[in-house]
């Protein structure tokens, strides 16, 4: 019977209803304040994992994760591809050519990014394919002078499909009439949206309309490569240049889009660590509660100690009260946080519909919604954190109840 003592008097302490209702207050307090904790941080972690899982997909999927260029001009490109392909890391290339120019169309001036592709080869290195909303990547037909614009762009401009506008790339044309700026009229062919900045600054071509644009003969700008791990494209970049020699330059994702990979991981760090606080805090209030509990039951406690229970005894029902109060706040925590992970994108769509606003430009954030992705290692490890600190603070005021002496209290009893 000892032996069960401490669960037996402990669950029966919280749920008894207590004489002293500032004790109760201050127990739910705690409990409440774990269970907003929690449901907070896997709420926003969540988002951040959403962040991270948009970035990798949707921009990482538009931009090459490595580029191979040549300083002298890239003209037996097939066979280089099927050299890369070789690679193990390497698991699809393919041709482009760049050009930044601006589109003009109607008095409105946008600057853009412009890529020749190949548009049978594209589908190896991007994800364009799978975000057009109207066209596709198989009207880019060479000599045609067709383009693929985005979202935001095309908006920008005013135009739609079968609009055409003008292209201005920042070279000068030498003609006996004087010096005039290189443009060509395109036709709009199609338009994609994957809901990020770049909507907004890119644009596809055919590959060889872009090499006579850029009066490249039969030269491309270099090969674009989809890597299994983009975390190791730095490395595998620096490898095949140094197989390639010193006339083939190359970069890498890091260089273009590194720096917000690396604020979204350390954001989630510490906006985790800030979160993990408030766990902290709430945690602690169980601290005052079972100290204000031990006070309570001094009488309690001396008459358990009188008739044989030990000081172990005595130390584990106030540990089994202050971890059955945790625990209830941890596992509402993870309910409501679980329930609003899966349901935060279509709740704020909802919230931006009903009252016409929108929280997320796309130009500022590089995505239009709120990602949430629910990943259960971090659940594991938020309700680990919360477990040890719910322990943590049960172990002083616990200790302080072994340390009641009878006489001491049955004395004025």
């Amino acid at each position: 019977m000892l032996d069960r003592l401490p669960f037996l008097v402990g669950l029966r302490y919280v749920r008894a209803k207590r004489r002293n209702h500032f004790i109760s207050f201050i127990s739910l307090t705690s409990m409440l304040g774990l269970m907003l904790g929690v449901a907070v941080l896997i709420l926003v972690l969540s988002v951040m994992n959403g962040f991270d899982h948009e970035l990798r997909t949707r921009i990482l999927g538009m931009v090459p994760h490595a580029k191979i260029e040549s300083r002298v001009g890239m003209v037996e490109w097939e066979s280089l591809a099927e050299e890369l392909m070789q690679r193990e890391r390497v698991i699809g290339a393919a041709p482009f050519v760049e050009q930044q120019g601006m589109f003009s169309v109607g008095g409105r001036n946008q600057g853009a990014m412009v890529n020749g592709i190949n548009p049978d080869w594209e589908d190896r290195v991007s994800i364009i394919g799978e975000h057009m909303t109207q066209g596709e990547l198989a009207d880019l037909v060479p000599g045609e002078w067709n383009v693929v614009l985005g979202s935001m762009l095309a908006r920008s401009l005013g135009v739609g499909v079968g609009d055409r506008v003008t292209l201005l790339v920042p070279e000068a044309s030498i003609t006996p009439a004087g010096v005039f700026p290189r443009l060509k009229r395109f036709t709009v062919s199609g338009i994609f949206s994957v809901g990020a900045d770049l909507d907004a600054n890119l644009a596809y071509a055919n590959i060889e309309d872009m090499q006579t644009l850029a009066r490249l003969g039969d030269a491309i700008g270099g090969l674009r490569l989809q890597l299994d791990d983009l975390f190791a494209a730095s490395s595998e970049t620096q490898a095949i240049l140094n197989e390639l020699g010193p006339e083939y330059l190359g970069s890498d994702w890091t260089f273009s889009h590194g720096n917000l990979f690396q604020a979204i991981q350390m954001e989630k760090r510490m906006i985790a660590l800030l979160l993990t606080v408030i766990i902290a805090v709430a945690a602690f209030n169980i601290v005052s509660t079972l100290v204000m509990v031990v006070t309570d039951k001094s009488a309690d406690i001396a008459i358990l100690r009188t008739i044989g229970a030990k000081p172990s005894s005595i130390m584990g029902i106030f540990i089994v009260q202050g971890m059955a109060i945790g625990l209830i706040g941890i596992a509402m925590g993870v309910a409501v946080g679980v329930l609003l992970a899966l349901t935060i994108a279509d709740l704020i769509g909802w919230v931006e519909g009903t009252l016409g606003i929108q929280f997320l430009d796309a130009g500022v954030y590089f995505i239009s919604d709120l990602p949430s992705r629910l990943q259960w290692d971090d659940v594991s490890r938020i309700v680990l954190a919360a477990f040890g600190l719910t322990f943590l603070s049960t172990l002083y005021p616990a200790w302080r109840a072994a340390r009641v002496q009878p006489a001491d209290v049955l004395r004025y009893e």
